[in-house]
């Protein structure tokens, strides 16, 4: 049996380790979408917040950092646009914009692309740098959710804040610990002989 090395470059994401073609872009663009439509069904009502706990932020994130910034932001991009057009893979199969949590989709889409660009720059490449990459990301959909969460609810900051990212941090540690054991070991085994 033969056996090739993956030879990994400065400046790669791991979906650049697959043979590059439109058709591998436009699938990872759309399996993208899916992931995070499919993460966004996992969902866990917060009580005293309308804005749940989800799986889609970090399907958003692992996205972005495996796909890099452009693959990543087409990715939510796609997922934001189908869901606007009635696609019903938002939280809990619903659809449409707006609404109280439709800003963290928002910044979603702009964690995505800002966390492919520091993949590219090796965020994913060990734990620590991932922890950073992903608090980053979280930091990112918060700066874009909580003032809209504000503008749809009329709540404070204070409120906003303790609706909706309070009660998100414990998550988003979870999350961050997740991707730091996957994605360096995604690099390390990219890495071996296959």
């Amino acid at each position: 049996m033969a056996t090739a090395a993956v030879t990994t470059r400065p400046g790669q994401v791991l979906a650049d380790l697959l043979p590059a073609s439109r058709t591998r872009d436009a699938a990872l663009v759309v399996g993208g979408a899916v992931l995070t439509g499919l993460a966004a069904q996992v969902v866990v009502p917060v009580p005293g917040s309308p804005v749940p706990v989800t799986g889609q932020t970090f399907a958003a994130l692992l996205v972005g950092t495996a796909l890099g910034a452009r693959r990543g932001f087409a990715a939510l991009a796609v997922y934001a646009l189908a869901g606007i057009a009635g696609v019903p893979w938002f939280q809990d199969g619903t659809a449409g914009w707006g609404g109280a949590s439709f800003g963290y989709i928002l910044g979603m889409l702009l964690a995505a692309t800002m966390v492919g660009e520091l993949a590219r720059r090796g965020g994913d490449r060990s734990a620590l740098r991932m922890a950073s990459t992903m608090a980053f990301g979280s930091l990112v959909i918060y700066a874009v959710g909580v003032p809209w969460l504000m503008a749809s609810t009329g709540l404070s900051l204070t409120a906003a804040l303790a609706a909706g990212v309070v009660p998100f941090l414990v998550g988003d540690a979870l999350k961050a610990a997740l991707a730091m054991g996957a994605l360096p070991t995604a690099w390390k085994l990219a890495g071996r002989k296959s």
